[in-house]
């Protein structure tokens, strides 16, 4: 028979945060908002980003604002749990950058009590769901959906425009290659 103790603390617990949205909707600037204020309780956060994105910086997460913080740079998702294991908060940007390892290793973060938060791309550029994106939509606690404003008509944008002739679903780039779109204004390239 178990004893029951009424002074017994609750097991830590951790979670996910998802942020998603278009390109240019403020993604990675909400993500270095949220790091920051952890820091500033003097939480022990680690930040990483993909070694594809070296768009603004090779080793700092930047916004398109030009916010930034230092993070660490990794090739693959499986490489976070070599870099986590005294964090409490774990920062992840342009996650669509990785594969659905990302989701259970997201979780396997989470359930050893670690906060976890994660931004990216939720569809392409032809407004498909961006994996592993919609799988941390599913495992999330915490979710923030990011509107842009559409370049074309002012309306509220969830799209990302692909501006140059590119194939290849993934394309790394900035308002050189992409802009913001909403559902009327957004079209997929006849080529494509």
């Amino acid at each position: 028979m178990m004893e029951f103790k009424p002074h017994q603390s609750p097991l830590e617990t951790g979670w996910i945060e998802v942020i998603a949205g278009c390109m240019f909707s403020g993604k990675t600037e909400e993500l270095i908002r949220r790091l920051k204020r952890a820091q500033i309780a003097k939480q022990k956060v680690k930040i990483f980003k993909p070694l594809i994105d070296s768009r603004y910086s090779q080793y700092n997460i930047v916004s398109h604002s030009d916010q930034s913080l230092p993070s660490i740079v990794i090739k693959d998702a499986k490489d976070l749990l070599e870099h986590c294991k005294d964090a409490q908060v774990i920062g992840i940007d342009e996650a669509q950058f990785f594969d659905n390892s990302l989701v259970d290793i997201c979780n396997e973060l989470a359930n050893s009590g670690k906060r976890v938060i994660v931004a990216g791309l939720d569809q392409d550029y032809k407004g498909i769901p961006f994996e592993p994106i919609p799988q941390l939509l599913a495992v999330a606690e915490y979710i923030t959906k990011t509107l842009a404003i559409c370049v074309e008509c002012g309306n509220p944008a969830d799209k990302t425009q692909r501006k140059v002739h590119f194939k290849e679903r993934v394309l790394v780039g900035a308002a050189d290659s992409y802009e913001a779109r909403c559902r009327k204004c957004h079209y997929i390239p006849e080529s494509e």
